[in-house]
């Protein structure tokens, strides 16, 4: 790559997932230029449960108003969500509300969408006066520089040096940014592994759309979940700790589809359900603890920097929320001419889990107590006969403090003496 053509910009991202399209989508608000690097073509399909939270529509709604419109008006492509079905080892279902006080005027609190349809939605917002898009490019190499770094990338034929003061690693799990800065991909404690595949004909599903997990037995601490899609279509899957698939020498896959062909709660529904295409896996890089998400020139984001939820598994929102902090800390990078390792860490790192740190425990501490069966259908016994019981859990499914109390001993001890 001897000859090649050089570019300057503000910014680089690698990747144009939801993580790279929030950074963009802000970057571009903060009149910041800025070049994405994506390998693949748009549309493409990326490997998810599918599910989008209230943090996705938050991040898109502070973008742009019009496009969370869109979304909520769009319902041949996306569906509205209102709540969560928990489904406890011993088959008993729970039931939580989003929108405990739910009027007419209530707009989804989420909304379950493929990723081929949702990421093609963003990768098409991120067209601004100030982003530079490259898809189907490879990147060869990327180098620090005396005051910032390179990258090396071929595109349609032609082979570019990017320069710029900063670089965003938002390409995933196997990120290179990552690999580079931080000499290592993310740990493998931290990982949990997914597998996800689509069916038509899935019956069963909550009149509103309610995700489902099922807490069964044989996956604890993982789960098996069932997503509603639109046209008929949902997407069902399994996450479990890479250790414990090591632990218990757990073949995926067969006990996936065991547990759609016999649980007596599960199999049901998949009478005359067909599997669409293959059933496909992925890595889960989760927030288990702190983790470096910058350093000299350089930011992570997404799962890139590990930010799934250890509980729920989400990652779209916390991608799209991580983008939106760091083009926040660009902006003051970009100001104060600062990329130093310390000015980001401050200006990033420390934003990020104070915003998303407590939620990261709460919900790694929930993961350790789904290995205990007996906890779990406890809670759904009491909360099954329990309306107000049922409005405190879904409470905490939007309140921070509160669900907090879902990691104390003390709030067992109240239900069990209906304190």
């Amino acid at each position: 790559m001897a000859n090649f053509q050089q570019l300057e910009t503000k910014v680089i991202i690698i990747g144009a997932g939801p993580a790279g399209a929030g950074t963009s989508f802000f970057l571009s608000k903060h009149q910041i230029p800025h070049i994405v690097i994506e390998k693949e073509i748009f549309p493409r399909d990326k490997v998810c449960g599918d599910a989008c939270s209230g943090k996705t529509a938050l991040v898109i709604n502070r973008a742009n108003p019009d496009w969370l419109t869109e979304i909520l008006n769009d319902d041949e492509r996306f569906m509205p969500s209102w709540g969560i079905k928990f489904v406890a080892p011993n088959g008993k279902a729970l039931d939580i509300p989003f929108s405990p006080k739910r009027t007419e005027e209530t707009k989804a609190p989420g909304f379950t969408v493929s990723r081929l349809v949702f990421d093609n939605f963003l990768f098409e917002k991120m067209a601004s006066p100030y982003c530079t898009i490259m898809q189907g490019a490879e990147v060869n190499t990327i180098d620090n520089t005396g005051n910032g770094v390179s990258v090396l990338v071929k595109h349609q034929d032609t082979d570019f040096k990017i320069t710029a003061p900063i670089i965003i690693g938002a390409d995933g799990d196997k990120s290179m940014v990552r690999k580079k800065y931080l000499n290592e991909n993310v740990a493998p404690k931290t990982y949990a592994v997914g597998l996800r595949a689509y069916y038509k004909g899935v019956t069963g599903m909550h009149a509103d759309n309610f995700i489902e997990l099922h807490f069964l037995p044989e996956m604890l601490p993982g789960y098996l979940w069932i997503f509603p899609l639109p046209n008929g279509m949902a997407n069902v899957g399994v996450g479990i700790l890479s250790e414990r698939i090591r632990e218990k020498k757990i073949n995926l896959r067969e006990q996936m589809l065991h547990a759609i062909k016999s649980n007596p709660q599960i199999a049901p529904r998949f009478a005359n359900a067909k599997l669409e295409d293959k059933i496909q896996g992925w890595g889960l890089p989760l927030a288990i603890e702190r983790q470096p998400l910058s350093g000299d020139n350089f930011m992570l984001t997404g799962d890139a920097a590990a930010l799934i939820d250890p509980f729920s598994g989400e990652g779209i929102g916390n991608a799209l929320y991580s983008g939106m902090l760091a083009a926040a800390a660009i902006k003051e990078a970009v100001e104060q001419r600062n990329y130093s390792s310390a000015f980001l860490k401050v200006a990033y790192d420390d934003v990020l889990y104070k915003r998303l740190g407590d939620e990261f425990k709460v919900s790694a501490t929930l993961q350790r107590l789904c290995k205990y069966p007996w906890l779990f259908n406890f809670v759904v016994n009491k909360a099954y006969k329990s309306q107000s019981l049922r409005d405190t859990i879904s409470c905490m499914f939007t309140d921070m403090d509160l669900r907090e109390q879902l990691s104390k001993p003390s709030f067992y001890f109240k239900i069990l003496f209906n304190r």
